[in-house]
């Protein structure tokens, strides 16, 4: 990856505009899976998310939701916040309700997480759809740097995501699912908003990690379940 001339973390301080690093190494597609434990249609769809999970240029995120609860079996992993975001982006394709399972991709499409060939060419359709992302930096474990770039209409958010990479077996016990066995991948355990994005070059601060064995990664996106504009992992020197 070429260098910048000056880091970003001077340029942010000095208010110099970051030009959008259309030269960066190409982020993943992000893939973002809606679904419970006590959902009868969701171990598929589970499924399909961990086989993306393996792809190099997918980042297949597994938030589990809380609405499912009700039927008799709490979800493991589930918090409120995951179900707002599943709704604004609800909002966003102008649907009646929330489905579940289901899978966003790249903030611009969505579809049944249950059906793995539509999720597939969604996700082959965003591979070929160019980014013109802002660069962004960590700067050390606790502050993360993004440079300017176009702004959507609307304005843009900067979103922190800490999700275990492991893969995971929950037995339940009770519900709908009972006697079954669901596989999770890349379960999302925080989910912070980091502040807004106006396209110019800005320093947000990052909370503390309840689990140091979890990955980090920053979403740049258009507000309220807007398109993912840009996506910046953590490095094995970083973590």
């Amino acid at each position: 990856m070429r260098k910048a001339v000056l880091p970003l973390l001077a340029l942010a301080l000095s208010g110099v505009l970051v030009p959008a690093a259309a030269w960066a190494q190409k982020a993943p597609v992000v893939v973002e899976l809606f679904t419970a434990q006590g959902c009868s249609s969701c171990g598929k769809a589970n499924q399909v998310a961990a086989d993306l999970a393996k792809d190099d240029g997918v980042l297949a995120l597994t938030y589990s939701v809380d609405y499912w609860d009700y039927l008799g079996w709490k979800d493991t992993f589930a918090k409120p916040v995951f179900a707002e975001r599943q709704r604004a982006y609800a909002k966003k394709f102008a649907l009646r309700d929330v489905p579940t399972p289901q899978v966003v991709v790249a903030g611009r499409v969505q579809a049944s997480g249950a059906k793995a060939e539509a999720v597939q060419d969604l996700v082959k359709t965003a591979k070929r759809t160019p980014l013109n992302a802002p660069d962004m930096e960590f700067i050390g474990k606790n502050r993360v740097a993004v440079g300017s770039g176009p702004a959507p209409r609307g304005g843009g958010e900067v979103w922190l995501v800490r999700y275990d990479p492991r893969e995971q077996d929950i037995a339940v016990k009770r519900g709908d699912n009972k006697g079954q066995t669901l596989v999770h991948r890349n379960v999302v355990r925080e989910l912070v908003k980091l502040g807004p994005w106006t396209g110019r070059p800005k320093l947000y601060r990052l909370p503390v990690a309840a689990d140091d064995n979890l990955e980090s990664v920053i979403l740049v996106q258009g507000a309220k379940g807007g398109r993912i504009l840009g996506v910046l992992e953590t490095t094995k020197t970083e973590r």
